[in-house]
């Protein structure tokens, strides 16, 4: 059984073929209408596609204007690429503790972590579940940092009825396959700042100073454009797009169907003492779900890895949660970091469980994950 899988139907393919017959396939008309469609929902003044999360992430820090001498601070459990943004301009990525229960970011240990050269945080959340964010936008004003919202996983998550993607100063999404809509390969930046907004466009597209007409509408009359910024080609196709506006037509099917499975997981699991299972917060609304992952209670990295192990020989697919970035080669060498330092993304990283998810899984398919998952624990 697969561990994720997109939801496609006829619905793309004639999204794609009207793409196609109209000749226009780079950024485009389609790509400003899934622009549209991602902004309408998620109440963002301004939607930009680009080419991956990777890319939008590197256009919001390049947009705030981070680079050498300044820290960003990174949630220590996270998808790498949370990091690496900073990185590549130059900045340095500060880590900072998470909380097991929920994969996000600590607020305490995110203040611990502030210096005189930190500018920016990156509030990821993980698995579609929304960061802690009012304390950590209360931190972030009293330091007068920038937030950056890693919204990956997150597409359709609200945080106590809003929307993410606005609540800081950039939101960065994912279209990747494994994401609940995807255009293959894909990601976009939301923000409600139209200084921003201009920064970003530049950026992504060569450092334009504004789009020629001509590169909007495949018709309209050609203007010069000036280039006053060092930018990047970092646009998303109108073919991308084209699926895009199909997977958003399932949008609110998708949620809901994910979520649904999501709570029949934890019912079905509820009784398996050596589990801990995901939790949302009282007061905090619209996990999105986009992975469902637990946690080996005893035994650590070597239980885990054995219940995985006893999954895959069912033909089960799983995988581990995300990385304890701390622990990877290239910010261990660069900063030398410690393990011990970071306890709970250790942890998560260690004991963490990713179960499959995905579009029409069935009541059989589900039951039949518990009852290996059940095996597996009693015999590892």
């Amino acid at each position: 059984m697969q561990l994720a899988a997109p939801s496609f139907d006829e619905s793309e393919i004639e999204s794609v073929r009207r793409c196609l017959a109209s000749g226009w396939v780079t950024q485009g008309p389609m790509t400003r209408q899934f622009e549209e469609l991602l902004a309408k929902r998620h109440a963002a003044p301004y939607a930009l596609a680009t080419t991956s999360c990777t890319a939008a992430l590197h256009l919001a820090t390049l947009a705030l204007g981070l680079g050498p001498g300044d820290e960003v601070i990174i949630p220590a459990f996270t998808w790498i690429t949370s990091a690496n943004a900073a990185e590549y301009v130059g900045a340095k990525a500060v880590f900072a503790d998470v909380n097991p229960n929920t994969f996000n970011l600590d607020p305490a240990a995110f203040e611990a972590a502030i210096t005189p050269r930190t500018k920016a945080v990156v509030a990821v959340h993980l698995f579609g579940l929304a960061a802690e964010m009012d304390p950590i936008l209360a931190i972030a004003k009293k330091h007068n940092l920038a937030v950056i919202e890693d919204a990956a996983c997150a597409i359709g998550t609200t945080y106590k009825g809003t929307p993410i993607g606005t609540l800081g100063d950039l939101g960065c999404f994912s279209f990747h396959p494994r994401k609940v809509i995807t255009t293959g390969e894909g990601g976009a930046v939301t923000m409600r700042s139209e200084a921003l907004s201009k920064l970003v466009n530049s950026f992504r597209n060569h450092g334009s100073s504004g789009l020629p007409s001509a590169e909007i509408e495949p018709h309209g009359p050609w203007t010069m454009s000036t280039f006053d910024n060092l930018g990047y080609n970092l646009r998303l196709s109108d073919i991308q797009a084209a699926v895009g506006i199909a997977q958003f037509a399932k949008l609110e099917h998708l949620l809901a169907e994910r979520r649904s499975r999501a709570l029949a997981y934890s019912k079905l699991l509820a009784s398996e003492s050596d589990l801990v299972l995901p939790t949302e917060a009282a007061d905090v609304d619209g996990h999105s779900y986009q992975s469902y992952v637990v946690r080996v209670r005893e035994g650590g990295r070597e239980r885990r890895n054995a219940v995985m192990r006893a999954m895959d020989e069912k033909s089960i697919q799983t995988r581990p949660g995300t990385h304890a970035v701390v622990r990877l080669g290239y910010y261990v060498n660069k900063y030398n970091l410690r393990a011990e330092d970071f306890p709970n993304a250790i942890l998560c990283e260690d004991t963490t469980i990713t179960l499959p998810i995905f579009p029409n899984m069935t009541d059989a398919d589900q039951a039949l994950v518990v009852k290996t998952l059940a095996d597996a624990l009693r015999s590892a």
